[in-house]
């Protein structure tokens, strides 16, 4: 099965609540992904208006400058961020 990302849903900060065509949900925040990574293409998502204004193309969400995430990733990172703040609660 190729991954969907269904629906998204933008929270707060780099945090994106999103809903997957396999029936999982995650809340994925990318703000240590976006800060670390140099290239180009993912600068203008620093600005936090600016990454809220997303939408859904072909499978992931995308922003107006073709920057994405491919949907594989972004289920993976959230599923860690879920079991780290596990362990912290």
């Amino acid at each position: 099965m190729i991954l969907d990302v269904i629906n998204a849903e933008y929270k707060t900060g780099y945090k994106i609540f999103l809903t997957f065509n396999n029936g999982e949900s995650v809340l994925t925040d990318l703000e240590e992904t976006l800060l670390n990574d140099s290239r180009r293409i993912f600068l203008p998502l620093r600005d936090v208006k600016y990454f809220s204004n997303f939408e859904i193309r072909l499978n992931t969400i995308c922003w107006n400058n073709e920057a994405d995430f491919a949907p594989e990733f972004l289920l993976e990172l959230g599923r860690q961020q879920a079991s780290v703040n596990m362990v912290h609660t």
